[in-house]
């Protein structure tokens, strides 16, 4: 059994026989149509104070900061943080065998079902992000990577969707069987994309109540 401690995009998706969809594929497109979201006076608050922080001090900050400061918050307003129907949870180390290799990851971000600190059966939003300063590793080949293992766990057939993120930029992932799209990049520092942002945020939470927990 083969293991590797370190991949690239290219590397993993050599040995996995993974294809990049340039075009969106038909689910990328119902994924990414969105409207402006309707924010509450608070959450109107939240959104006005994240993103003047992201404005001033996004690019100086390390992975920590972008996960406490900014991400979290946004998360929040997309309303994927806790359900009854399922929970979420914050650097969580995912494994399995995959076509002969021991695949291990540490997600930054992963929706769930599970209780407390115990993940029983991960979904379908991974995320891996990297600040603009010093990023380490490759985040896009950790996202694929949790992929390939949720695959494995869930053993379902159903689609993946993520996000990565780098320092200012976000850019949305689906996986079907072995091929991945990736969305245009989305600069958290404008008003429209970080709406925008939200917006898909709380498409997949639709998503993942009305199509993948049915």
């Amino acid at each position: 059994m083969a293991k590797k401690k370190e991949w690239r995009e290219g590397e993993i998706v050599l040995a996995f026989n993974l294809s990049k969809v340039i075009d969106y594929t038909p689910l990328m497109q119902e994924w990414m149509q969105v409207e402006v979201p309707q924010l509450s006076v608070g959450e109107q608050y939240n959104f006005d104070t994240i993103h003047k922080r992201s404005r001033e001090y996004i690019t100086t900050w390390s992975e920590e900061d972008l996960k406490m400061k900014f991400i979290s918050p946004v998360l929040a307003l997309g309303n994927v943080m806790e359900d009854k129907l399922f929970a979420s949870f914050f650097d969580k180390k995912l494994t399995a065998e995959v076509q002969g290799y021991q695949l291990s990851v540490k997600a930054d971000f992963v929706v769930a079902k599970g209780i407390m600190d115990f993940m029983q059966k991960p979904y379908f939003h991974f995320q891996e992000y990297k600040p603009n300063k010093n990023p380490t590793g490759d985040s896009m080949a950790q996202l694929l990577e949790a992929f390939l293992i949720a695959q494995k766990l869930n053993d379902d057939g159903k689609p993946l969707y993520g996000c990565e993120v780098i320092g200012v930029n976000w850019t949305f992932v689906t996986m079907e069987n072995n091929s991945y799209c990736v969305s245009k990049g989305f600069d958290s520092r404008d008003k429209e994309d970080l709406l925008a942002i939200i917006a898909i945020l709380r498409k997949f939470r639709h998503i993942l109540e009305t199509v993948l927990l049915v």
